[in-house]
């Protein structure tokens, strides 16, 4: 691949990086259960709610209760932010090509 073309290609890719709307993390569906006084929860079926996930480094753990509503959203920036690491793996790649001697 010439220079050229892998400057092109690279550039490409980082005109395409979305750039607010991202979300790293894990989006869960959990049901919680009410010790006692809910009929629900006393036939087991309990009260399901979205939960965002996300993991920090030295083992933390955040988790933010969703609304029924953000859903869409939430799954959406999801969605941009492993584009964009796919993404920014790509134009790494290309910068490697970049670093070698031309022939």
């Amino acid at each position: 691949m010439k220079r050229n073309e892998v400057l092109r290609k690279r550039d490409r890719l980082a005109a395409e990086l979305p750039t607010g709307e991202l979300l790293r993390g894990s989006l869960l569906q959990r049901t919680i259960r009410h010790k006692r006084g809910c009929p629900k929860c006393a036939r087991g079926e309990g009260h399901p709610v979205l939960v965002l996930t996300v993991s920090y480094a030295g083992g933390k753990t955040q988790q933010i209760s969703l609304r029924p509503e953000q859903k869409a959203m939430v799954q959406k920036w999801l969605k941009n932010y492993l584009g964009l690491r796919d993404r920014l793996e790509r134009i790494c790649e290309l910068n490697h090509v970049l670093l070698r001697p031309e022939p």
